[in-house]
C-alpha cells in the first residue's frame, strides 16, 4: 500500500483507506501521557521514541491538543510549537494529529471567531488532522475550526461524542453525522469518540453499522479508552462493522485509563482475520523497548487509584480526567470522599444536569460541582461560574432535556426564570482586538512576541506570559531528561548530575556554591558543561513558620458584606475586573479566579470604591486570603 504521510490532502487520504484491505492505527501519545501520567510525558521522552514510531507507519500520531497545549507551558516548560518544530525534524513522514475542543481550542471556555481561526492557521502550519469535537454535540460551535483547518487543506476529523443512556440512541447519532455532513461536505474522516469508554463492544458495533448502512463510504475513526479494561473488544467490534482507524498506544506506557496496547489491538484483531495496514510490527516492539525505562521516573504521576476501573460505566468520568481528579483529591485532602464522589454523586449530577457528555469542558462542569456537592454539604449550593454559564445555555442548547427548575432556583435564586429569559443563551462573542493583545504581551515580555507566542498567549495569557520570561531567564529546559527534570528531594550542593539528550550527547551539571546577597537572595552557581551560570532564588518559608488562620466560608462572606474581599478557596487569580478608585455595586464582578480548570467570579456585595487591590494576576490565594478592599458607600 502506499505510506499515508504528511502533506497528502483529504482526497488521498480517504482514497488510500477505502481501497487498502485491513485498518490503520492511530497512536496516541498524547491521550496516553494525559489520561494516565497527567499529562506529564516530557518533550524529550517523545524525542527518543520518534524514530520508532516514525518508522512504525502510524496513519497519524496524536501528539499535542487537548490540555497537553496548556500543561506543556505550565508543568513542561516547552514551546507547543517547539515541540512540533523538533518532532517534525525526526519524524518527516507521520501526520501529526492535535485534539481541539472547537470553539474551546486548546483552553476550557469558549473564544472570540478571530482568535480561533488564527489558532487554527499557526498550528495547521505543523498538524495534519485535526480531531474536533464539542462537549455539547453543537455542531455550529465547530464550524469555525471545521472552516479554516479545510482552508488550511488539512484533514478534517470531526467527532460525535459517545455515551450511554436511553437518550443515546443509534438514530441520535445518525441524525448528528448528517448535521455534521451538510456543514463539513463528504470529504472527512468521522470519529466516534468514547472518551470515557463506554458502553460494550456490542454496543460499539451497533453503532458502526448504524453509520455505516445509512454512509457506506464513511471512514470512521474509533476512538476509547480502557478504564474498565474492554476497550480492545469495543475497537474490535467496531472494525469488524467497518471502522477503517482504531486508536492505541505504546505498551510499556499503558495504564488503566488511557488506550489499550497497539500491539495487543493488532493480535486480537488478527484472530479474526483483520491485518494493520502497514504497520511495521518490529517498530512497535523497539519503540516500547525504547521507552521502558523512562517510565520509572514518572511515576509520581501514576494515579493513586491503581487497577481497572469498571465503576466508569457508572460515573462516566472520562479518562483524560480521572488522573487529574485524583491529583486534585490528594491536594484537597479529599481522596477518602472518591467513592461517594464517583459512584453516588457524580452520577445523580450527570443525571440532574442534561445526561450530556462528560468530556472537557463538560466533565470539569460535572466532576467539580459534583466534589463541591459533597464537600460543601449543600447541593449545588455553590456553584461555578462555569455550571452557571452551562444551565443559562452558554456552552449551547441542552441536547436531550434542562435540568430540573430546582436546581436553577438554588443556583440562581428566586428569580432564576426572570434571569434565564434576560441573561440565557448563548452570546456572541465579540472578536477579541488582537493589537490591542500583542500590545499588551509585548510589555508584559518587554518584547515583540511572535505570531505563534501570542496565539498561545490568547488561550492562557498568564500561564503564557509567566512561561515565556521563565524561558527567557532559564532558557530551553527539554533536553533535560525526566530523571533530572522531574527529579524530587532536590539537589546536594557539590553534587554532579550526567545525563544524555535525546541525541545521545552527554552532559554534566556540578551544583556549586551558594551565596546570599545583600537584598536577601540566593545566589546558586552552577557548572553547565563547564560554563559558569549563577541563578537567583528568593528562601523558602523555614518549616514550622506561622501560618495565616484559616477563615471559614461564612466569615469570608461576612467580610464580604463590609467591602474586604477574601479568596474563597484554593485557587489562581485569572482575571482582576477592576482597578483602584473604580466605584461598584452588588453584583459587579471584581476578580475571577480560576480551581481545577473552572473559573469563579467573586462579585461584590457592596457599593462603594476600590481602595486596595491586593490580589496579583495569574498567582495563587489561599482561603481566607486578600483580595481587595472595597471602601462602603456613606448612607
Amino acid at each position: 500500500m502506499e505510506r499515508i504521510k504528511t502533506g497528502m490532502n483529504i482526497t488521498e487520504v480517504l482514497k488510500t483507506v477505502r481501497g487498502t484491505e485491513g485498518y490503520f492505527i492511530t497512536n496516541t501519545a498524547r491521550d496516553l501521557s494525559q489520561s494516565d501520567f497527567k499529562n506529564r510525558i516530557l518533550l524529550h521522552t517523545d524525542l527518543l521514541a520518534a524514530k520508532t514510531r516514525e518508522n512504525a507507519n502510524y496513519f497519524s500520531l496524536e501528539i499535542t491538543g487537548g490540555a497537553s497545549v496548556h500543561v506543556d507551558i505550565l508543568r513542561k516548560q516547552v514551546d507547543p510549537f517547539l515541540k512540533l518544530e523538533l518532532l517534525r525534524e525526526r519524524m518527516p513522514n507521520t501526520m501529526f494529529q492535535t485534539l481541539c475542543r472547537g470553539v474551546n481550542l486548546f483552553g476550557y471556555r469558549p473564544y472570540p471567531q478571530n482568535v480561533i481561526r488564527l489558532t487554527v492557521r499557526e498550528f495547521a502550519k505543523y498538524v495534519d488532522v485535526w480531531r474536533v469535537f464539542d462537549f455539547m454535540n453543537h455542531i455550529p460551535n465547530m464550524v469555525a475550526v471545521f472552516e479554516e483547518v479545510q482552508k488550511a487543506g488539512k484533514i478534517l476529523e470531526p467527532c460525535i461524542c459517545f455515551s450511554t443512556g436511553p437518550e443515546h440512541t443509534d438514530a441520535f447519532y445518525v441524525s448528528k453525522v448528517k448535521e455534521l455532513l451538510d456543514v463539513t461536505g463528504d470529504e472527512i474522516v468521522l470519529c466516534i469518540k468514547n472518551h470515557g469508554g463506554l458502553g460494550t463492544p456490542t454496543r460499539i458495533g451497533q453503532l458502526v453499522k448504524a453509520i455505516m448502512d445509512q454512509y457506506p463510504d464513511m471512514v470512521i475513526h474509533y476512538h476509547g479508552h480502557n478504564t474498565d479494561g474492554n476497550d480492545i473488544g469495543r475497537i474490535t467490534a467496531a472494525v469488524k462493522n467497518g471502522a477503517k482507524i482504531v486508536d492505541a498506544a505504546d505498551h510499556a506506557f499503558t495504564g488503566y485509563y488511557g488506550p489499550p496496547p497497539i500491539l495487543s489491538v493488532i493480535q486480537d484483531l488478527r484472530g479474526d482475520g483483520f491485518e494493520p495496514a502497514g504497520v511495521d510490527e518490529k517498530a512497535v516492539i523497539e519503540t516500547s523497548e525504547v521507552l521502558r525505562s523512562e517510565r520509572e521516573h514518572y511515576e509520581y504521576f501514576e494515579s493513586q487509584f491503581k487497577g481497572f476501573s469498571p465503576t466508569v460505566q457508572i460515573h462516566k468520568l472520562p479518562g483524560g480526567a480521572m488522573g487529574s481528579s485524583f491529583e486534585q483529591a490528594v491536594k484537597g485532602d479529599f481522596l477518602d470522599k472518591m467513592p461517594e464522589i464517583l459512584h453516588e454523586e457524580l452520577p445523580k449530577v450527570q443525571i440532574e444536569l442534561g445526561n450530556y457528555w462528560s468530556v472537557t469542558p463538560g466533565s470539569q462542569i460535572l466532576w467539580t460541582t459534583a466534589v463541591n456537592n459533597v464537600l460543601g454539604g449543600d447541593r449545588y449550593g455553590n456553584p461555578t461560574g462555569d455550571l452557571k454559564n452551562l444551565l443559562l445555555g452558554k456552552y449551547g442548547p441542552f441536547p436531550f432535556y434542562q435540568p430540573p427548575d430546582w436546581i436553577y432556583e438554588k443556583v440562581f435564586g428566586a428569580d432564576w426564570r426572570k434571569v434565564l429569559e434576560t441573561e440565557g443563551g448563548m452570546d456572541d462573542i465579540e472578536d477579541m482586538d488582537i493589537d490591542k493583545e500583542r500590545a499588551a504581551l509585548t510589555k508584559r515580555l518587554g518584547s515583540d512576541p511572535t505570531e505563534q507566542q501570542l496565539v498561545i498567549y490568547l488561550q492562557h495569557p498568564n500561564d503564557a506570559a509567566e512561561f515565556y520570561k521563565f524561558e527567557e531567564k532559564f532558557g530551553q529546559v527539554y533536553v533535560l531528561p525526566p530523571s533530572i527534570f522531574l527529579r524530587r528531594g532536590g539537589f546536594k550542593l557539590g553534587q554532579t548530575l550526567k545525563f544524555k539528550d535525546h541525541d545521545g550527547k552527554e552532559h554534566v551539571i556540578e551544583i556549586g556554591p551558594k551565596e546570599k546577597s545583600e537584598d536577601g537572595e540566593w545566589n546558586i552557581y552552577l557548572n553547565v558543561d563547564h560554563h559558569e551560570r549563577v541563578y537567583l532564588f528568593k528562601e523558602k518559608q523555614a518549616a514550622g513558620a506561622v501560618q495565616e488562620v484559616q477563615l471559614s466560608r461564612e466569615e469570608i462572606a461576612d467580610l464580604a458584606k463590609a467591602g474586604d474581599i477574601r479568596a474563597p478557596f484554593n485557587a489562581n487569580v485569572s482575571e482582576i475586573s477592576v482597578e483602584i478608585g473604580q466605584k461598584v455595586k452588588p453584583g459587579d464582578r471584581l476578580v475571577i479566579v480560576e480551581a481545577m480548570k473552572m473559573q469563579t467570579p467573586i462579585e461584590s456585595v457592596v457599593s462603594g470604591t476600590v481602595e486596595k487591590i491586593s490580589a496579583e494576576l495569574g498567582k495563587p490565594a489561599k482561603p481566607g486570603d486578600k483580595i481587595m478592599k472595597i471602601t462602603l458607600d456613606s448612607n
